[in-house]
């Protein structure tokens, strides 16, 4: 019998935004569920705030739910604060739509977004009263299946999903659910839907392929248990982005999200090719959406959901080919409905002066420059595609269009970096900084201008060219850190300059999941618990969970980070094919190591192998 699970208000009085469990939202989905064959309850694991910024789980709802046979569901992980009284109370996960338990679901779809998130995921299965690990589960329990850039390498969590899949999700579901059907309504065994669903394009189940490891603890080889099981799992990607469906009623929360505005994706995919960058890799390749749908989109959004503030969404919104006639649009819901338009993931070299003074009349705020690395030589071992011409000239007419405040981007550790190039970031931001007293007279400043420069710890990502590099220790991370602090300082406009860096140990942790294999299971399993949960947070995440359970389970840190791989070894994900070609990425990493630069998808192909899914920007000249 289905449980229905609203919180008792003495609980509700207890937690921190109770809002965050109600649902009851604007444009939240109504179903009858005597109507209705599947059930879906769509995860983000972790705080609502976050999960509902999450445009994939917006596309997803609506696309599910336009199905009539279809009712799909929101769940998030509870706040520590909750998750405490649920589990002293045993009350268990439920949806918000209906405050339906979560064990009462067809399916648990989880967005596996980063791999900081693995506890919550454990978190969100046990406390629905779902078996931990796939193998315990029976064709009582939900099908629990997650999605994600993290797919891309899910091995790390491959005890614990029955199915993974791979790529945009706006391609196989339908498939999937057809099947679904069949098997829950006939004598189908568990195992049997899993067998036939694996014959799915996009869709892979670990439990059909067996791992099998060298004396140096190395892959040999990963390859399917049964003949009828594909032995290459290969990403979907949507090839009509153009006609793809979008979520026209997006819900809106009752508190404030981490990005509390409507979301216009206007572009998949990234023309750019830089060498440390999974995104761009793996969601080639680049295509766009028809301005005309776009501007229909936006006021579309805009009326169903009371939002004042609109956001483009895409890896780069410059390189879209009809930005101005899109920003002059946008300018006129300014003009007539008082809308904000947020421009995120802009290049500095196609910053122009005539862009930039669109943008000032909309909204000020500081400028960002993902400039990645301080020197030109480095630039280009990373195939960053930007010279320091057109980070000065692109500062420059930024502080001629009223900026003062700049942010800039960088990482350590990159492949081939040197004390020089740390040098170099210092510099690039004093020289910035030169360029505004040289070019703002006195009488036009408003007030001393900031250039704000922050290094994350570089972590090597699958599917990119840097998979084979290794990470640098933490040690000599910190040691890069403070060299750079140091040179800030030696600066002589120093107090218009600030440099900060992130901690070494989340990134360590990201860089052990990022590329680990399936014996990291039960080490993830082990740090759960011991009451992991919430690891991307800084207050709760804790390091001695973490080597405990490595310890415990005999992981070599290093192993997974700060060793170079060789150029033919077998890797963890190598089943699985995101279009990308490994000959590209090892072409790519050999030309990282003589500074060689590859350019952009639109100046000439490289061959990287996306072609075969037939559109994008690989076939926009031969229409």
């Amino acid at each position: 019998m289905e449980q229905r699970l609203a919180l008792p208000e003495r609980v509700l009085m207890q937690i921190e935004k109770p809002a965050r469990y109600i649902g009851n939202e604007v444009n939240m989905v109504r179903k009858n569920l005597s109507e209705v064959d599947v059930r879906i309850a769509m995860c983000f694991p972790d705080v609502y705030e976050i999960g509902m910024s999450y445009l994939g789980i917006q596309i997803l709802y609506d696309m599910f739910n336009r199905r009539e046979d279809v009712y799909c569901e929101r769940v998030y992980s509870p706040w520590p604060d909750l998750d405490a009284i649920m589990r002293k109370e045993h009350i268990p996960l439920f949806s918000l739509e209906t405050q339906t338990a979560i064990s009462e679901f067809d399916w648990l779809a989880i967005t596996i977004q980063y791999e900081m998130c693995y506890t919550n995921i454990l978190q969100v299965i046990d406390l629905a009263g779902i078996p931990l690990l796939a193998k315990d589960r029976t064709k009582e329990h939900p099908i629990v299946i997650g999605g994600g850039p993290c797919t891309v390498n899910p091995e790390p969590m491959a005890d614990f999903f029955d199915i993974f899949y791979i790529g945009e999700g706006e391609t196989s579901y339908d498939a999937l659910l057809d099947l679904y059907k069949q098997y829950k309504h006939s004598d189908m065994s568990r195992e049997d839907f899993l067998r036939r669903a694996s014959s799915i394009p996009g869709i892979y189940v670990p439990s059909m392929y067996e791992v099998s490891y060298q004396e140096d603890g190395t892959i040999e080889k990963v390859v399917p248990k049964y003949e009828d099981v594909p032995a290459k799992v290969k990403r979907q990607v949507v090839v009509d982005f153009e006609n793809v469906s979008y979520p026209m009623k997006p819900v809106v929360p009752y508190i404030r999200a981490t990005q509390d505005r409507v979301c216009l994706e206007i572009m998949r995919g990234c023309i750019r090719g830089c060498r440390f960058c999974q995104a761009g890799m793996i969601y080639r390749p680049t295509r766009q959406k028809n301005v005309e749908m776009l501007k229909k989109y936006a006021r579309t959004m805009l009326d169903n959901t009371g939002y004042e503030e609109i956001s483009l969404s895409s890896l780069s919104s410059s390189d879209y080919e009809n930005l101005d006639v899109l920003l002059n649009y946008l300018i006129t819901l300014r003009d007539t409905d008082h809308v904000n338009v947020s421009l995120p993931s802009l290049r500095i070299d196609a910053f122009s002066l005539d862009v930039m003074s669109k943008v000032q009349d909309i909204k000020k705020s500081s400028l960002t420059f993902a400039s990645e690395a301080g020197t030109q030589r480095l630039r280009d071992v990373i195939n960053k595609g930007i010279t320091d011409e057109n980070l000065l000239e692109g500062s420059r007419q930024a502080f001629l269009g009223g900026w003062d405040k700049v942010k800039l981007y960088f990482m350590l550790g990159l492949p081939t970096e040197t004390d020089e190039d740390l040098y170099g970031i210092a510099d690039l931001a004093e020289r910035i900084s030169e360029i505004y007293f040289d070019n703002v007279p006195k009488e036009k400043r408003n007030g001393r201008v900031m250039i704000n420069a922050s290094a994350s710890y570089f972590v090597p990502k699958p599917f990119t060219p840097f998979q084979w590099a290794p990470m640098i220790l933490p040690d000599e991370f910190t040691r890069r850190a403070r060299y750079v602090k140091d040179s800030f300082r030696a600066q002589r406009n120093q107090k218009s300059l600030k440099f900060s860096y992130h901690d070494a140990g989340i990134s360590i942790l990201e860089g052990v999941l990022a590329r680990g294999d399936r014996r990291l299971g039960a080490a993830i399993l082990d740090v759960y618990e011991q009451g992991g949960i919430f690891d991307a947070w800084t207050e709760y995440f804790d390091m001695q969970r973490y080597e405990n359970a490595f310890a415990n389970h005999h992981v070599d840190i290093e192993f997974y980070t700060a060793r170079k791989r060789p150029d033919d070894e077998v890797f963890p994900w190598e089943h699985l094919d995101v279009g990308v070609s490994r000959g590209f990425l090892l072409q790519e990493w050999h030309k990282a190591q003589e500074g060689k630069t590859t350019g952009n998808c639109r100046m000439q192909c490289s061959g990287c192998g996306s072609a075969t899914y037939g559109g994008g920007v690989c076939f926009e000249a031969k229409n």
